[in-house]
């Protein structure tokens, strides 16, 4: 039995990857159609559904730090992965019902789909951090450095959910006519295939939890916190945290005085402060526990420097389903070998190149280990960044003399998702290992939520960003029928009465270019070129600080 153990992955891996891909799929393949259903069904503008889009993505991934808190102190790890996924489920059930009633009543289908976002939004932080804390304790400790390749194939089960929703979603839920005409009451379809397929993840786990989700040495992995013994700890580990009343009150002071700074001063909306201000104050609050010793707050220094690094790899990247969806349905050709794809599908190949590239990924890994020349962890990240900088730069330089009516070629969306896919292999299940390798078991969990509260903060940021997309074609097109040159608007060259701006207002079409940080955004390589300098700034930073922080992490890899 020894045998099996130290040479493969614990059977707990396969049914924690099933659950994992099910989840992905409802997930994945409602993002796909959500902004698509905003602007067609509910009549919402681009620029909004952006922002609800990161603002929902973003507080995906700051829920999972209260799911991990309530985990590691009352419910464990199992009950919130069985009670995130049927609200998820709910959810999703929620926006089918939405879907569904749009064209007779507009303002309950609003309704429906306000308390569907926030159904799913808690539903997923119960499930998210307690499925990704339980893949490394399938491992025993002289086995932790298998974590990379573990959470490598884990992330494999991610993208193949993401790849089946986002190929069935659209195909069900984002249809057109062959005149290219729009079914906006098809959309309903795509979200009852995503709930369906998170019941479906929900019963995997829940039957096949007690046989393999187990420690090696064969007791279930996840049950009530109460149960705990000391074996489950380090040697000399701490098994509580040790927040003083002060550092309690002090997280609180922070997180209301950050939010505060962060939606008056930077003008921020309520849900970014709210992600931002939360991030900081755990971090802080964290790093206040007296039982900490050096090396241990040396190593959570190192996750907070990565996962500060990790915001603008997010940022550019949460572009699939937000600007890189509307310029997919606004001004690219997306003629694939003769098939015309639904602009929600062409983020599949993102899922697609992840299932292909995984496996190699992590057998590059396992290669340079055994030859000892793997990089560390923030070197790969860097890296990483490097390539999403790149991944931007070749598609500003194609989109730059399209005009206002030029379409992009599919192809250059295709390689932007390849060279994407292999940043994020460098940089997400990396980052996720990182997090199981350098932190205390006592913050497992809550650390984890501080990991995810960077991606939060890169998807706000991801909102952000994407509502700062300049007009695409088709709004000069429609400007145009409306009898209005938008580019002379743009251009302030003309200004227009107050029945012409309602009239842009009515076709959801802007009379000023967007505004970033001081800069107006004239075209899409402006656009574009935003993410290019973010990236590449973050990943020569990062390159530069890894000495510094390969001391920090005291011979963990």
């Amino acid at each position: 039995m020894s045998e099996t153990v130290k040479t493969g992955h614990p059977k707990g891996l396969w049914v924690l990857f099933g659950t994992e891909m099910w989840e992905r799929f409802n997930f994945y393949g409602m993002r796909a159609i959500l902004t698509l259903f905003l602007v067609n069904s509910l009549m919402m503008k681009e620029e909004d559904a952006s922002l609800i889009y990161g603002g929902f993505l973003g507080l995906c991934y700051l829920t999972p730090m209260l799911g991990g808190f309530i985990a590691d102190r009352f419910f464990g790890n199992r009950n919130c992965i069985l009670l995130g996924g049927l609200m998820m489920a709910l959810g999703q059930f929620l926006l089918f019902t939405s879907a569904s009633v749009f064209g007779t009543n507009l303002s309950l289908a609003n309704t429906l789909m306000w308390s569907a976002l926030g159904i799913i939004i808690f539903g997923n932080g119960f499930f998210k951090p307690n499925i990704s804390s339980m893949v490394g304790s399938l491992y025993p400790k002289q086995e932790k450095n298998k974590l990379d390749t573990a959470f490598t194939i884990f992330y494999m089960g991610i993208n193949l959910g993401a790849f089946l929703g986002q190929l069935i979603c659209p195909i069900v839920g984002d249809v057109k006519d062959s005149e290219g005409i729009r079914d906006i009451h098809a959309f309903k379809w795509g979200f009852l295939a995503a709930s369906i397929a998170m019941l479906v993840g929900t019963a995997v786990f829940y039957f096949l939890k007690n046989k393999y989700v187990i420690t090696p040495e064969g007791k279930p992995l996840g049950g009530l916190p109460s149960k705990n013994d000391a074996s489950d700890y380090e040697e000399g580990e701490s098994q509580k945290a040790v927040f003083s009343q002060k550092a309690l009150i002090g997280a609180v002071v922070a997180f209301l005085g950050l939010g505060l700074i962060f939606y008056y001063v930077f003008g921020q909306n309520f849900i970014y402060s709210l992600i931002y201000a939360s991030g900081l104050s755990l971090a802080g609050l964290i790093i206040s526990d007296s039982s900490l010793t050096k090396v241990e707050k040396d190593r959570i220094l190192v996750i907070y420097i990565v996962a500060f690094f990790v915001i603008f790899f997010w940022a550019a990247f949460e572009q699939a389903g937000s600007s890189l969806t509307f310029i997919a349905d606004n001004q690219t050709d997306r003629n694939f070998f003769g098939y015309n794809m639904p602009p929600s599908m062409v983020q599949i190949f993102n899922g697609l190149f992840v299932v292909a590239f995984a496996v190699p990924f992590s057998m590059l890994w396992d290669y340079l280990r055994s030859k000892d020349r793997e990089p560390i962890s923030p070197v790969k990240q860097a890296v990483g960044l490097g390539l999403i900088a790149l991944s931007y730069f070749i598609i500003a330089y194609n989109v730059k003399d399209l005009g206002n009516n030029g379409l992009l070629a599919i192809k250059w969306l295709i390689l932007l998702y390849l060279i994407q896919t292999c940043a994020e292999l460098c940089l997400s299940p990396i980052g996720l290992s990182l997090v199981g390798k350098l932190s205390p078991k006592r913050f497992s969990s809550l650390l984890y939520g501080v990991f995810f509260l960077s991606n939060a903060s890169g998807y706000a940021l991801a909102g952000t960003l994407g509502s700062i997309l300049p007009a695409t074609g088709d709004k000069f097109n429609k400007a145009k029928e409306l009898g209005i040159d938008l580019q002379a608007v743009l251009d302030k060259k003309i200004t227009l009465s107050a029945e012409q701006l309602d009239l842009l207002d009515k076709n959801q079409i802007s009379p000023t270019n967007p505004v970033f940080a001081g800069f107006e955004i004239h075209n899409l390589f402006e656009f574009f070129m935003v993410f290019v300098i973010l990236c590449g700034l973050a990943a020569v930073i990062l390159m530069a600080l890894t000495p510094k922080l390969k001391k920090m992490m005291h011979g963990v890899r």
